[in-house]
């Protein structure tokens, strides 16, 4: 077939009516009205950015003489035509920097504001710092400022960490750093002037153009955009706060500056109504303000130091005021404490009382968050003056919330002052806090009266200048400060035998319940009834405490001191409670079932001992009267046993009243017997049908029939019914826990056939392995949750994925999912995955079963709907047939988002590149029709060739094709 009767084929099979041209940059010069028009369109096309890229692309193109001597742009009437086009773009933006930053690289935004710079009469040569802003005309000192401001931009927005999408030539980047500091003094000065400011517009540029400038309009007071001068400075401030903090990092005073700015920049934003010259980004400037404004920075404890506590009485009254924020951190709080009392041990005197204070603020501090005091605290409290109580009253009133304090603020406060009642040894100190404003107004009346009748028994007489008589009931002061020490040690350890005698001294000293000590420890709800049943105080605090520390070891794979921990708590349980003993050996066989599927999920491949398999079995199999059962240890061993494919334990074993009453044991045996039978003839499979019918039955909805008010019987679906063996979602979380690829693969395959059932789009099926052992229509499709289904094959398949990528079944079938659900560039992606894992990265060829036709279709729809147009006339090769209407057609789309001619060397179809060749000279595009004819010019192409000649050429343009592919996509 020729080029030309390709072309009119293509023409005619089209089925998409053809897109509008896009408006080339030539036609702006020749129209002057046409530039006004397309940029009011409400998409135009091209964009703003990109036409300016195209007009100073084409006015900065070098000339060559008759000589074919290279010469700088010619100044001619055609290219400053184009360069004030570009300019007047940028002024229907605006000047918006934050959009012409995103859409221009920094030579080109560069070369667009030193035109603004010269078509405004800045003087040329002249320092822009020399220059003084209030003499100039409105328009000049504009362009002047706008220069100055992205100048400063630039140099922040390159500091950046981040992989940044439009770098710039490093010499520019210098240059700009080196006269950061005029540019930042000429922006100082345009914040003190207090006049309104003007910027060019589309009509005062033409003005210039038209030479009109003569008369003075363009440089008049009103000529121009006006922008109110709180609008300028709020700009302004935002972008001198942003260099001001790029630099602070290693200077405390232009930091000072930066929040400065930054707090400027804040309160001009509240002042303006409206702010439609004013681009900022004010999620960053949230950013920059809290970066400024929280006191602990990396800059180092001195330097916060330094900055905001310039004495010692400022340091306590920041550490008051930061009990209502709370924005220091915790370890920053004491580490100054710290500090100080270094300063004491070295002899530095006068610091004692700061020391106290310091410590009483930070107490304080950790009784509002509901924190244990800290044993320091709890000393000062042993003997106290009264001005140390006094003080401590005061920080507890300040520290509250002025207007409504919240409620756990109130409590936590009643609690601290309780404990500070109790803590103190002097009774007289006790009426003092005891009669105190904010004690009366926290405490209810029943509380006061309780707590003040247990101080009473500190004494026989109340004589509150007599020390009071010790009661043989009553713990010594000392005693909270070691309570306190031993609990915070009870917290971290870990080793059973110090856990023990660490609860047997905590016993001796106060007789309650340590097991709350931690509210993060947790044991299972099934154990609470009966651990707590334990009479004896201090076996149930073991207990409790040596099962909650076991499972917080397993939840962090810490299987070493989890085994410990368990060990001690059975060797103890075994002694009273052969109930209790059954429980930890369930937990310690769920332990070394979770240990080696850890081993087995960071790569192991060794099998669980016999021993391991043994209790397992023995689990599944246990026949115990009044045991507490948690599901997941009977959870997890059906997933064990299938993840080592103990399928004939599971398939011939198993008793059926196990089968019947145990939910996982059920759906065990059937995934085995399917997984078993998998290889075989049709016939055999009916545990396939009945592995479909459970799962159906999960994932069905439960439908009532109801009459409605007009009379109508109308249906009511309850979503999560109880109709199934399980839940959906107790179902997903099972398969979660299962790592063999069979299985897997059995269920994704289950799970894909009943989502083309429940979706049934016959175009756009997702394709996985085994899909004929499913039946192909559903009895009562209207009780099946469509989008359950959805959502559980779209998690299965990407579950499967963190455990192999590189499964090319599952690859295609996750890619596949992306495909339907028109998700074309993820699912590109995954379908050139797919080809890369079996290929080595496409050193090899595509075994043929993997790029089916119906996979390669899916690519080329995927490139073709992201406008990659050229990929998908090469893509077209691949098909076994190749599909000349569709490539001819994409080559037809001149909006192609691909690099175009830099795809042509992967072209081995002569046809296809003679049409590439007729189409680029119908449109006269001499250098592509080059490139295109050069392509066909390569012998190894030539026709004449032997066949395998021409099949090598073709695998090797296949190969490097979808090698440039993985670079783009992956």
């Amino acid at each position: 077939m020729s080029a030309e009767a390709a072309d009119r084929v293509a023409a005619v099979t089209s089925s998409r009516p053809g897109t509008p041209l896009q408006t080339s940059w030539f036609e702006f010069l020749l129209d002057d009205s046409l530039l006004e028009k397309h940029l009011q369109k409400s998409n135009p096309d091209p964009a703003p950015v990109q036409l300016i890229i195209q007009f100073l692309e084409q006015a900065s193109k070098p000339s060559v003489n008759e000589q074919n001597q290279v010469q700088p742009p010619a100044d001619n009437r055609r290219n400053r035509t184009l360069k004030l086009l570009a300019l007047k773009v940028a002024a229907h933006m605006k000047w918006d920097l934050e959009v012409l930053e995103k859409g221009l690289t920094i030579p080109v935004l560069n070369m667009l504001l030193n035109e603004l710079l010269c078509v405004s009469k800045v003087p040329p040569g002249v320092k822009h710092v020399d220059l003084d802003l209030s003499t100039l005309p409105p328009t000049t000192a504009m362009a002047v400022i706008i220069y100055n401001r992205w100048a400063i931009r630039t140099i922040v927005l390159s500091s950046f960490p981040e992989k940044q999408t439009k770098p710039g030539p490093h010499q520019i980047n210098m240059q700009l750093k080196e006269q950061a500091a005029d540019s930042i003094s000429v922006l100082e000065g345009a914040v003190r002037l207090k006049k309104d400011f003007y910027v060019h517009t589309m009509r005062t540029l033409d003005l210039l153009a038209a030479d009109t400038a003569a008369n003075g309009e363009t440089e008049s007071s009103t000529a121009g955009l006006r922008i109110s001068a709180d609008e300028l400075h709020c700009q302004v401030h935002y972008d001198l706060g942003g260099i001001f903090f790029h630099q602070g990092c290693t200077d405390l005073p232009i930091y000072e500056k930066a929040r400065d700015h930054f707090r400027q920049t804040k309160e001009l934003l509240k002042k303006l109504d409206s702010t439609v010259h004013v681009h900022l980004d004010e999620k960053r400037l949230a950013g920059y303000w809290n970066a400024c404004r929280v006191d602990i920075t990396n800059r180092g404890q001195k330097l916060v130091c330094k900055l905001h506590f310039n004495s010692l009485q400022a340091v306590i009254e920041a550490f008051i005021k930061d009990n209502i924020s709370r924005s220091l951190p915790n370890h920053f709080r004491r580490s100054v404490l710290r500090e100080f009392l270094y300063k004491v041990q070295q002899g530095e005197s006068g610091l004692d009382e700061v020391c106290h204070k310091l410590c009483v603020c930070n107490g304080v501090r950790d009784a509002l968050e509901g924190e244990i005091l800290s044993v320091r605290f709890q000393q000062l409290l042993l003997k106290p003056s009264k001005e140390v109580v006094d003080f401590i009253l005061e920080v507890c009133t300040r520290s509250l919330e002025k207007d409504r304090p919240s409620e756990a603020s109130r409590r936590n406060m009643a609690n601290f002052l309780k404990t500070l009642c109790e803590s103190l040894e002097d009774l007289s100190l006790v009426f003092v806090v005891s009669s105190h404003k904010l004690f009366m107004e926290l405490l209810k009346e029943e509380e006061r009266k309780v707590l003040v009748e247990q101080m009473r028994k500190r004494s026989a007489t109340i004589n509150l200048s007599a020390k009071p008589l010790p009661s043989f009931y009553d713990i010594p002061a000392s005693a909270s400060v070691n309570i306190g020490q031993l609990e915070q040690q009870l917290i971290l350890s870990l080793e059973p035998r110090r856990i023990r005698q660490i609860l047997i001294e905590l016993h001796g000293l106060a007789e309650r319940p340590f097991w709350r000590v931690n509210s993060k420890w947790e044991v299972p709800p099934d154990y609470i009834n009966v651990i707590l049943g334990i009479k004896d105080n201090l076996t149930k605090d073991l207990v409790y405490i040596l099962m909650a520390k076991g499972l917080h070891c397993i939840s962090i794979k810490d299987f070493a001191h989890a085994r410990q921990l368990f060990s001690a708590c059975l060797e103890l349980v075994t002694e009273f409670s052969p109930k209790l003993r059954q429980v930890m050996l369930n937990e310690i066989l769920l332990m070394e079932v979770r240990a080696h599927e850890t081993m087995a999920a960071e790569g192991s491949k060794e099998r669980p001992p016999p021993d391991l398999v043994s209790r397992v079995r023995g689990y599944l199999e246990m026949r115990i009267h009044d045991l507490p059962l948690r599901q997941v240890v009977g959870e997890e061993c059906v997933a064990f046993m299938l993840n080592w494919r103990e399928n004939d334990y599971l398939t011939l074993q198993v008793s059926p009243s196990l089968v019947m009453n145990n939910p996982y044991i059920k759906l065990g045996q059937l995934l085995a017997s399917t997984c078993k039978e998998l290889p075989g003839p049709k016939e055999s499979r009916r545990t396939a049908k009945e592995l479909w019918d459970v799962v159906v039955q999960i994932c069905s909805i439960s439908i009532q029939h109801k009459r409605n008010s007009d009379g109508r019987i109308g249906l009511i679906k309850q979503r999560e019914s109880s109709m199934g063996i399980l839940h959906r979602s107790k179902f997903i979380t099972f398969i979660k826990k299962i790592r063999e690829p069979l299985v897997l693969t059995t269920l994704i395959s289950l799970f894909v056939r009943l989502h083309s059932i429940v979706r049934d789009d016959i175009v756009n099926e997702v394709t996985a392995e085994h899909l004929s052992i499913w039946p192909s229509s559903l009895p009562n499709i209207q009780a099946v949750d469509v989008e359950a289904v959805a959502v559980t094959v779209k998690e299965l398949v990407s579950y499967a994925l963190t455990l192999n990528p590189n499964n090319q079944s599952w690859l295609i079938t996750q890619a596949d999912i992306y495909f339907v659900t028109n998700q074309y560039s993820a699912a590109l992606n995954l379908y050139l995955q797919a080809g890369a894992v079996c290929s080595d990265f496409f050193t090899k060829a595509v075994p043929p079963d993997i790029y089916t036709d119906q996979v390669l279709k899916r690519m080329i729809k995927c490139c073709s709907m992201l406008n990659c147009h050229t990929q998908v006339a090469v893509l077209c090769q691949f098909l076994r047939e190749v599909d000349y209407m569709t490539a001819f057609k994409a080559l037809q789309e001149q909006n192609s988002h691909d690099a175009m001619d830099s795809f042509y060397d992967y072209i081995w179809d002569v046809t296809i590149l003679e049409y590439l060749t007729h189409i680029h000279h119908k449109r006269g595009e001499t250098e592509k029709r080059q490139i295109a004819i050069k392509a066909i010019g390569q012998t190894e192409l030539n026709t004449s060739n032997p066949e395998e000649v021409l099949q090598l050429a073709a695998q090797k343009r296949k190969k490097r094709f979808l090698q440039a592919m993985a670079k783009l996509y992956f």
